[in-house]
């Protein structure tokens, strides 16, 4: 059925019920999957932007240590299925664009990952990573919720 399943993470407990849905569909179907986080750029308000510039290298090193920490729970939890894995995390400002570009570069054949729900207009203004990875994407897309 499917060969090779993606894992977007964001660290929430969400995402992380989602890898783990992920792994175990992956367990039994003799799959491997492939986990992504995506680091959210540094984003710096215009009248402040010398101040806060000097933190941005602080958020990236946080952030890159965070993204090896989510990173390698997945691949503790993969390991422990017995799912082969693998795993990056990439900076960027459009997580569901890297999101679709690592499931074609990788050739997965489905995406797992959770929605956080949100409605209104608090949807209308965040976004939904998720909805745009559906209305995007050309596999299969599992939403854990």
């Amino acid at each position: 059925m499917f060969k090779h399943i993606l894992l977007p993470i964001d660290g929430s407990e969400l995402s992380m019920r989602a890898a783990r849905i992920g792994i175990e569909l992956a367990q039994k179907c003799g799959a491997e999957v492939h986990a992504l986080h995506v680091v959210p750029t540094f984003q710096a308000l215009v009248y402040m932007s010398e101040a806060l510039a000097a933190a941005e290298p602080t958020y990236i090193e946080e952030s890159i240590a965070l993204a090896n920490e989510y990173l390698a729970q997945v691949k503790q939890l993969a390991g422990s299925a017995g799912v082969k894995y693998s795993g990056n995390h990439e900076i960027a400002e459009r997580p569901h664009e890297i999101i679709l570009r690592t499931c074609r570069e990788k050739g997965c054949d489905l995406v797992v990952m959770a929605s956080h729900g949100r409605r209104g207009l608090s949807r209308l203004l965040l976004g939904s990573e998720t909805q745009k990875v559906l209305l995007e994407g050309e596999v299969p897309v599992l939403v854990c919720h």
